[in-house]
This record gives C-alpha cells, structure tokens and sequence, in this order.
C-alpha cells in the first residue's frame, strides 16, 4: 500500500525532515519569552524553517499558550468537520509558568514531517506529570500497532488510557477527532512551491486527498481516528502520530512520525525530545499487560 519503498533512503529522507522540525521548535522554545504572543511565535518558527531549507509544508506553524494548549473553549470546536480560526496562532501572550505547544511541519528535499513540542516558561507541574505519562502513549500505540491491532481499536486503547489517568484526549478536538494522519513523498515540482491555503500546503494535503481516495478504494483511511472508516489493520507508510492530553487548563502532546511495515513498526528516531526528556529524568516505559 506504500507509495514509496520505506528502504534507507527514503526513512534518512523523512527523518532529517523530523529533525528540522525538532529544532525549529527547540531553537524557538529556548528563545520564548514573557509578552510575545503565538502569532509572533509562529512567525519566528516559520522564518527559522525557510532559512534553514524548508520549501514547502504539511501546514504552517502553530503556537498555542496557556488554557489554548488543552483546546478549552472555542480553540476545541470544529466548523464542518474543519478548523476553527480560533485554532489558529492569535494574540495570546506568554506568561511566567504558562504552558505552550509549538507544532510545526516542513518538507525539506519532499520529504514531509510534523511534529509537536511541549514546554512551559518556567515550571509548570502540570505540564510535568502530563508529559512524564506521554511516555505511556508512545509505548501503547507501538506495542498494539506491532500486533497488527485495527487503527480504530488503538485510537480507542489510547482514549481508555486517557481515563485511567484521568485525562481528556484532545486530539478528539481535533478536525475529523485525528490520532494521527499520512505523509507522503512530494513528486519534484522543480520550483520549491510554498503554496497554502488556511495555513496548509496545497501539496502535501492534494497527496492526503489523494490518500483518502485511494483508500477508500482499497478499505484504509490515512485519517487514523476510532470511526469505522480505521476498522482496520495499520495500512504501511509513515504516519503522524499525535496523541493530546489535557488536565484542567493545561495541555500537552508530542508528535512524531511512525514506520509502518507489512509486518512489523517502529518510531522513526528514538533522539527525538521527548525521549530524551524521559531519559533524563530516568523515567523507563511501564509494563503493560498482555491484551
């Protein structure tokens, strides 16, 4: 079902684009300060990105602060299946402690990540404990899509998970209630286009359109949610997984790309901040048992 053969080349290809992302949001996330609203942010992040190479993108930077980080309010609600403007980078400005998100997604060389950051200015315990339990959600999802477990019975484990802890699953906020969703190569256009369209790139979402016809052509949907449409086994590829906690007014997510085989699956880079993060803080994957 891969458009591309997942050999090497093409994984180096998606991985140094994952690496960028990282360090656009790390360069920027270290640099944040008191004031500067995600409208700001989002700039800074966007004009990091197209001076260190990015062409093109999935969509263009966003930056939530604050409460916006768990989608409370209008941020959360969806018009027609589509985004709100109030998803949108806007005014609010950081504040000491406030947690944020920054989430990015450039094609560098056609290659396209998307990838999602969490920190707070200053501390925020909160925040802490919601990523320190994120660790969870990574090793659940690779665990159940290594055995071959429907998209849509994951996207429901990750949710049971979210209320054990006692979290809400925010992603639910998110157009079509998304989990996680398809990239693909970008043919060579030869012009480096940056063409969008309510933020996001004409042509990495022509290749989602592209997806969704196909798949329902062939029974998958590159929109991994818990709808009937994901009643079925992980479709090969690489997927953007992006699983959203929020506690009260606090939100935190990661976002990072997963390979997917005919038979097996793994995280595409383990140095990635967030796992990096649990290292340091000598946190070690929990044994779940046995579906």
């Amino acid at each position: 079902m891969a458009k591309a053969p997942l050999d090497d080349d093409t994984l180096d290809g998606f991985r140094r684009a994952q690496q960028l992302a990282y360090r656009c949001a790390e360069t920027v996330a270290a640099e944040l300060e008191p004031g500067i609203s995600e409208r700001e942010t989002a700039a800074r992040m966007q004009a990091w990105l197209v001076a260190h190479g990015a062409t093109e993108c999935f969509h263009r930077p966003f930056a939530w602060f604050g409460d916006r980080t768990a989608f409370r309010g209008a941020v959360g609600n969806r018009l027609l299946g589509g985004f709100n403007p109030a998803f949108y980078p806007g005014r609010r400005r950081l504040g000491a402690n406030m947690p944020f998100i920054l989430d990015c997604a450039p094609t560098l060389d056609g290659y396209t990540a998307d990838i999602g950051y969490s920190g707070a200015l200053g501390g925020n315990r909160i925040l802490d404990k919601l990523m320190d339990d994120l660790q969870a959600y990574r090793a659940l999802i690779l665990e159940q899509v290594r055995a071959r477990r429907p998209l849509a019975e994951i996207s429901r484990a990750v949710d049971a998970l979210c209320r054990e802890h006692g979290y809400d699953p925010r992603h639910k906020a998110y157009p079509f209630e998304t989990l996680a969703h398809r990239v693909e190569i970008l043919p060579d256009s030869g012009t480096g286009q940056r063409w969008t369209v309510g933020r996001f790139g004409i042509r990495n979402i022509g290749e989602l359109v592209r997806d969704r016809v196909r798949g329902a052509r062939e029974g998958w949907n590159p929109i991994w949610n818990s709808s009937t449409a994901s009643e079925h086994p992980p479709t090969p590829g690489l997927w953007a997984v992006e699983p959203h906690l929020g506690f009260r007014h606090v939100g935190a997510k990661f976002e990072e790309l997963l390979v997917v085989t005919g038979d097996d699956a793994f995280w595409l880079d383990d140095d990635v901040p967030h796992v990096r993060r649990w290292t340091t803080r000598g946190l070690r994957p929990a044994q779940r048992r046995a579906a």
